[in-house]
């Protein structure tokens, strides 16, 4: 890639943008025809999260059938959306900078936020700042949505979508519940259209106890591996019926090692390759057999954030460098991901906590749910399928 065919992507001008706003102030930068803007918001003090807002070319204003913004939620803990779900999934460019054919902005302006803090350009000046909890990820989130709507008469009239990814799943519910509760109490001024769960992480148990028989079943472990991982998942779902959430994470390592071990290496976010075969990959077999299975996800982040910079760094390079180049409002001591492992091992005691109930809660108060599932990502099945909510196949 070279840096002649990147420069006329990084827009010499930028129109600043403040907005007054009593619950946050938003310091916010675009592109000076707005199809751009993005920015910080300090949720807390010494907590800073950082969203991009595309505005769609393809929008129409229509009172009957007003145009919608999707809140994209990256999972993880500690995926930016930002970087990965923008670059790699829904927005307008893909890696390369090339215009994406598929890109979601067709059909919805798209917001992008790196959630929770610690996550992506998003960052926190003390580590003991990193969110705990699904209901603490979902408060900075609304506080959030507070300082970018409450302002803005043009963003209320559009419905937001909140669509989510892995454990992203367990982010949109509480923060959909969030949202409810807030504009309920007139804390908050936005439509919430509905919620979408892509492969999400809201039942733990249920997904540890799929792989075993579906693996078995497209031939990658035989009767002994099943017979092996069938049993970790049934501790894991005594684990967490007792709630010792933090030693069914650690049974839930214990489980990918042995599925690795029987199954000459599945990649766990798309089955149908073998480990390090997806491009999109967590990582090499040599770390995996170090045991460090656990931190599979949060090592990937840092590996992307880690790379060198010049043509073909990964994505790493390319949102330390040229992307950084252009929002310009990036701390100079703040690199993309660099904090991935620390909003991981913070959420490690809610990471098998089960957000079932939630996803019923939801639907009790007439948000409109949907669940959809495809072998890219982690392999699951839903509960939430059998709980009332509205399904449908696909690949996310």
């Amino acid at each position: 890639m070279e840096k002649k065919g990147l420069s006329s992507l990084v827009l010499p001008l930028l129109l600043v943008l403040s907005f007054n706003i009593s619950e946050r102030p938003v310091d916010a930068i675009g592109t000076p025809d707005g199809s751009e803007e993005w920015g910080y918001v300090q949720v807390r003090p010494k907590a800073h999260m950082f969203w991009w807002l595309y505005r769609s070319p393809q929008r129409v204003d229509n009172a009957s059938s007003p145009w919608p913004i999707i809140l994209w939620l990256q999972g993880g803990p500690g995926a930016s959306g930002v970087g990965i779900g923008n670059f790699q999934e829904v927005g307008p460019l893909d890696t390369d900078l090339k215009p994406r054919n598929s890109t979601w902005l067709q059909r919805a302006d798209l917001l992008f936020v790196d959630n929770p803090v610690g996550t992506g350009y998003s960052y926190v000046e003390d580590e003991k700042l990193c969110v705990k909890t699904d209901e603490e990820a979902a408060t900075d989130l609304t506080t959030l949505l507070q300082a970018l709507f409450n302002g803005n008469a043009n963003l209320q009239k559009s419905p937001l979508y909140l669509i989510a990814e892995s454990y992203g799943g367990k982010y949109a519910v509480t923060l959909g519940l969030s949202i409810v509760d807030a504009v309920q109490r007139g804390e908050l001024k936005l439509k919430l259209g509905g919620v979408a769960l892509g492969d999400s992480w809201i039942s733990p148990e249920d997904f540890v106890f799929s792989w075993g028989p579906l693996l078995r079943d497209v031939s990658r472990l035989d009767s002994n591996g099943a017979d092996k991982s069938n049993s970790i998942a049934e501790e894991i779902k005594q684990q967490i019926q007792k709630g010792e959430y933090v030693d069914a994470t650690n049974s839930w390592s214990q489980l990918e090692n042995v599925i690795i071990e029987n199954s000459n290496g599945v990649d766990f976010y798309n089955f149908l390759l073998d480990d390090g075969s997806d491009p999109l990959s967590i990582t090499g077999a040599d770390q995996l057999s170090e045991g460090i299975t656990m931190k599979r996800y949060s090592m990937y982040l840092s590996s992307k954030a880690s790379s060198s910079g010049g043509g073909g760094g990964g994505l790493g390079s390319l949102m330390n460098g040229v992307i950084k180049e252009k929002l310009k409002i990036i701390p100079k001591d703040v690199s993309w991901g660099a904090q991935s492992n620390l909003v991981f091992n913070a959420l490690m005691g809610d990471f098998m906590k089960p957000r079932i109930n939630e996803v019923d809660e939801l639907i009790s108060k007439g948000v409109n749910v949907t669940v959809y599932n495809g072998q890219v990502d982690v392999i699951v099945q839903p509960r939430a399928q059998k709980h009332g909510s509205k399904s449908s196949g696909g690949k996310d």
